[in-house]
């Protein structure tokens, strides 16, 4: 077992990398409390806008989760609220994807039905579609969305 001590002499010992430069960093901006607090607001919608973009990217295909960690991983990074929440939900997640993989082919199939399903939805009830099409000089009705025409 490696003492406290000696984890610490080790650690001191070594280069100082990227995360210690960042730690530095936020020590120095946390001994100036309006500094800190403009950081902290910065810091807040940042990461709940990229969480947001996240949670809107989740029944497309493509990194919607990824997105969502990353919005909750910049929140973590001040706001304790945040640190616990982020690993709450990555259980989760864990133990939802656990629970899909281990089900049959013909579960995973329908999945995989219903996610190409409300994807191409969602393209079609954004206007993706009719936007592409009309790069292509296609104007048909059918890709054009049915709202707000």
């Amino acid at each position: 077992m490696v003492s406290t001590e000696e984890l610490n002499t080790s650690e001191s010992d070594a280069k100082p990398g990227p995360l210690h430069h960042w730690r530095a960093h936020r020590e120095k901006v946390a001994k100036n409390p309006a500094l800190d607090m403009t950081y902290r607001i910065v810091i807040g919608v940042v990461g709940f806008v990229v969480l947001v973009v996240g949670i809107i990217c989740i029944p497309f295909v493509g990194p919607g989760w990824l997105i969502v960690f990353a919005g909750l991983g910049i929140l973590a990074s001040e706001f304790e609220f945040a640190h616990r929440l982020l690993h709450w939900v990555k259980k989760q997640y864990d133990r939802v994807m656990e629970w899909f993989l281990a089900q049959n082919w013909l579960i995973r199939g329908i999945a995989a039905v219903l996610t190409f399903v409300v994807t191409v939805a969602a393209l079609w009830l954004l206007g993706s579609f009719s936007l592409v099409g009309g790069w292509f000089g296609l104007d048909w009705p059918w890709l054009e969305r049915p709202f707000f025409k």
